[in-house]
């Protein structure tokens, strides 16, 4: 049966049609190739260098009550086997340990390969926080190191 008037959406749904069908092949290629901003300074504590990523430089966010941020966390040297705990915050002063095993967040987990962290941070991050790492190893040993933050981190 044919159509005698072709209305705007009969001429036009094609366009549709086709945006769906370019829109998995444009999210497959943004997941395979995602970008992440630059390492951070490499950093010496103990036996272990460390440079820490952000995932993305967005605010922020909360999860479970609390402001994090993601953090991947390279381990250019060290056994990550010798570590007991460590945790990352954003903040003026590195969190106590005690204050850490209150909740999961700021605990780095991960493998041989690379560590993950949701770092806790203040909801607005200012000029005046750093990155601080806290380690603790088998041992005993405490080693804190801190970064200062990028300016694109600093929100006004």
């Amino acid at each position: 049966m044919a159509r005698l008037q072709a209305t705007w959406w009969q001429r036009k749904k094609y366009i549709l049609h086709a945006v769906v069908l370019a829109l998995p092949v444009w999210f497959i290629y943004q997941s395979l190739n995602p970008q992440f901003p630059a390492l951070w300074q490499e950093q010496q504590a103990g036996e272990f260098k460390i440079a820490p990523m952000p995932l993305n430089e967005d605010a922020p966010y909360s999860h479970h009550n609390e402001y994090v941020k993601d953090f991947f966390i390279a381990f250019n040297q060290g056994d990550i086997s010798n570590i007991r705990q460590a945790y990352l915050n954003i903040g003026q002063s590195p969190l106590p340990l005690a204050e850490f095993a209150k909740d999961e967040e700021g605990i780095m987990h991960g493998t041989n390969h690379g560590q993950h962290a949701h770092a806790i941070a203040p909801k607005t991050i200012s000029a005046d926080d750093k990155l601080w790492i806290t380690i603790q190893t088998w041992q005993g040993q405490l080693h804190t190191l801190k970064w200062d933050i990028p300016t694109q981190f600093i929100t006004q």
